[in-house]
This record gives structure tokens, sequence and C-alpha cells, in this order.
């Protein structure tokens, strides 16, 4: 199911005099996606990002995978027209249930966060737990997916429903979530696993409190730290790294501006400016 080639589809759009300087776009349900940002500024400073939250429509995670997909092309198609190289697909659920369709139908490349997250996990550890969205569990892509690089890794999964709301809603240090978290982190400690997959690029704003809750032994996988990797890879493979000065991060979403800018200035370190997307503006891109 995850071919070894993280891209597919071509270049050919990109034939402008500078397509390094176009830029890559990221998209999420919510402010997750963040974490995907933080580390494009971190290990590719000169590259410039349009990131989309798909705000009006969160949490993903208990969507069908006919909805994803409407989704996802949705999204896909306004970055198009916003003229990116590449798409980082930083949405764990949308990487489960749409990658390989959209990949068949898009002409850019695009990335998802599951490959990395599992490579990475593999290498770590033996006995991996996977946190995630009840639809990325049920898929079971980040079990195949670990599984197909190592079957003698022992994968155990569970559905975390509660807790984007809680993440977008800004209540992490709220006693409730560590509840939560405690009751979705208890049948794992039980397996006494050693490394803990964070299968939501929402889920690494919880670290503080999953590393009270977990043993000090279990190691965590930020998918977002090798996702990103992955794409400077593929960048230099492609001679699309951009060694020119950034321009600042464009931030879309479809539900409300301020609430997004809200929280993400906590998360950035600065108050980022939003605009708002109405999708029933734009041409979708049909299967073909």
């Amino acid at each position: 199911m995850y071919s070894s080639s993280i891209f597919e589809g071509n270049l050919d759009k990109f034939s402008d005099r500078e397509p390094q300087r176009a830029p890559i776009g990221i998209f999420d349900s919510g402010v997750g996606g963040l974490t995907v940002l933080r580390q494009i500024y971190r290990q590719l400073p000169n590259e410039s990002i349009v990131y989309f939250g798909d705000t009006a429509r969160l949490p993903y995670g208990i969507r069908s995978q006919t909805e994803i997909l409407k989704f996802t092309r949705e999204i896909l198609t306004w970055l198009q027209q916003q003229q990116v190289k590449m798409v980082i697909m930083a949405c764990n659920t949308s990487s489960a249930l749409a990658l390989e369709t959209v990949r068949q139908e898009f002409s850019i490349p695009i990335l998802g966060v599951i490959l990395p997250g599992a490579k990475a996990a593999v290498q770590q550890g033996k006995r991996i737990g996977v946190i995630a969205t009840p639809a990325t569990a049920k898929s079971n892509a980040y079990k195949h997916a670990i599984l197909e690089i190592n079957p003698n890794v022992q994968v155990w999964q569970v559905g975390c429903p509660e807790f984007v709301p809680l993440i977008e809603q800004n209540r992490i240090h709220d006693p409730y979530t560590a509840e939560v978290a405690r009751g979705y982190l208890e049948p794992l400690i039980e397996q006494e696993i050693d490394t803990l997959v964070h299968g939501c690029t929402h889920y690494p704003h919880l670290t503080p409190v999953l590393r009270s809750l977990l043993p000090s032994q279990v190691q965590m996988i930020d998918p977002a730290v090798h996702v990103v990797a992955a794409c400077a890879q593929e960048l230099d493979l492609l001679g699309l790294r951009n060694t020119h000065l950034p321009l600042p991060t464009h931030f879309a979403v479809s539900g409300c501006p301020q609430q997004f800018s809200q929280s993400g200035v906590q998360w950035l370190g600065y108050t980022p400016l939003v605009e708002q997307v109405y999708f029933t503006d734009i041409a979708i891109s049909q299967p073909h």
C-alpha cells in the first residue's frame, strides 16, 4: 500500500523560471499541522509556506472516508491555485484514508505523515503503541505500514476521539484532559510498550501531559519531525529547495480566522494573520 517513493505525479506545471521559490502547502483539520510548520521553520528555514486549517469541519477523526476524500480534494484544489510546489498532508486521517487516491488525481507531489512516522517507530522500538483519531486507528494504516517495514514488531492502536477537540479548545492543561489521556494510555502501558507514536499531528501539543503519564523508558515519536526530514530529501532530489529568503507564511482557514489566530499564537510565538476561504467558490478538481 505504501510505495517507497514518497512522491508520485510529475512536475511539468512547475516550469516557471524559479520553481524553487514556489511555496510548500501544508494542510490539517486545524492547529495540529502547526507541529509540522514548526519543523519546517527549523529544518527548512528558507521555504515559503501556505498553511490551510479546515477548522469549519474538524474533527476529521470521526468522519467517513467519503467525506475525508471530498475535503482533501477541495483543499488540494485550493492549494494548487496558490501555486504550491508540493503538499505535506499534515493530517493523519487524510493520510490514512485519502493519500493514495489523490496522488493519482493531482499532478503536484503529495507527502503524507504515516510512512515517515512508521519508519521512525520501527527504528526506535519493538513494542509500539499508536494513539490516533478513531478513523486513523480503524484504518489500520499505521499498523500496516509498521508491519510492512518490520513484521517482527508488535503494534497496538488506540482511537482517541476527545483529544483533537480538547486541543482545539486550548484545554491542554485542564485536569479533565489528563484524565482522558490516562484512559487512552492505560491499555498501551499494560502491554508494556517501549515506543508511542503520535498518530495525529495535534498530539505533540499534549507531550507534557503524555510524558507525565508514561513510564520514563517509553520513547515518543512525532511524525512531524520525520515527514519534514523526508520533505527536505525530496526537495533536494527534485532540485526544488529554496535558497532565497522565504515569504511570510500565508495562513488560511475554513472557519473563524480569529479563533485560529488566538490558538496558534502560543505554538508559533507570533500572532498569525489568517484568511478565511470559502470552498463554494472553487471549482473542485475531479478524479480522472
